[in-house]
């Protein structure tokens, strides 16, 4: 997994949020886009100004220049426009960038740059994952499996939800069928602890996290979210199930099982509300036309 890019018509605030209530540090700025980071790398979120807020593009880590060219070739063979045949962003070495389903670009890449910033004093390990709900779930599912090689750990219902890997954690992309919309881009805290802090950093700001702590039963993460600026969700999760075994077959659902929170029947009836839509290009269009 490599990086969220979110477009948003405050991009102050939406680096407040980022910074002063998740715990990353700014790591580059540029006249139109601020960088942040969790782990030692360059980036994991960036923000970029703009007159719309929105999904601008999903970053994945190619394992090796060989895996980069391949993906490459599996884009040409879907017939999918690629839209820049170099990093849109900086610190990265090479990368190419395309529009895939419904209209969200894609960004792979190799040879991000590190970066040894100073840690704050609170703050998630790494991004770890995200979650959105494209309308055709299974076409999108199928699309990861071919083009980007990720793996099936746990399906929800018939047609509904699908929680794919593509290193050991349980999942990097989770699938929920829906509006076509980035629902939440998730970081991994150390403990618990860390959930209820980041509540309490909530509070003093009169702002309160939308749902949590609960404990998933697809994944066995224990997670809180909160709503950033932009309108996307924000999640903080620790104890995600690692998977170590590429065979080992998906766990299966009911769609109506309670395979979001083991500790209670409750869910907010709001909460797949929130959310961003890929930000529209020529590019984009073309694919939805």
């Amino acid at each position: 997994m490599g990086h969220v890019g979110i477009q948003t018509t405050k991009l102050e605030e939406s680096v407040f949020d980022a910074t002063q209530l998740l715990g990353l540090r700014e790591t580059e700025r540029t006249s139109d886009a601020v960088y942040l980071a969790a782990a030692n790398v360059h980036h994991e979120l960036v923000y970029i100004e703009s007159d719309v807020d929105g999904v601008d593009s999903f970053g994945f880590v190619a394992r090796d220049g060989d895996a980069l060219r391949e993906i490459r070739r599996r884009v040409e063979q879907e017939n999918l426009p690629i839209i820049s045949e170099k990093p849109r962003g900086a610190g990265i070495e090479d990368g190419f960038s395309f529009v895939g389903p419904e209209g969200f670009v894609f960004e792979v890449y190799v040879g991000m740059q590190e970066n040894q910033a100073a840690q704050l004093s609170f703050g998630p390990d790494r991004y770890g994952h995200f979650n959105f709900h494209p309308r055709d779930v299974t076409g999108m599912m199928k699309f990861l499996q071919r083009v980007l090689d990720f793996r099936l750990s746990d399906v929800i219902g018939d047609d509904f939800a699908y929680f794919m890997r593509c290193n050991p954690d349980h999942h990097g992309i989770a699938l929920v069928k829906g509006q076509g919309t980035l629902h939440h881009h998730a970081w991994q805290a150390q403990s618990i602890v860390d959930l209820g802090k980041l509540g309490d950093r909530l509070n003093r700001l009169g702002r309160e996290l939308i749902w949590g702590p609960v404990r998933h039963g697809a994944g066995h993460n224990i997670a809180a979210y909160f709503v950033e600026t932009s309108g996307a969700v924000v999640e903080l999760y620790t104890d995600l199930e690692q998977i170590y075994d590429d065979s080992r077959p998906p766990v299966i659902w009911g769609e109506d099982e309670n395979w979001w929170n083991m500790w209670s029947s409750y869910r907010p009836t709001d909460f797949r509300n929130f959310g961003l839509a890929p930000v529209e290009s020529p590019a984009r269009m073309a694919v939805l036309r």
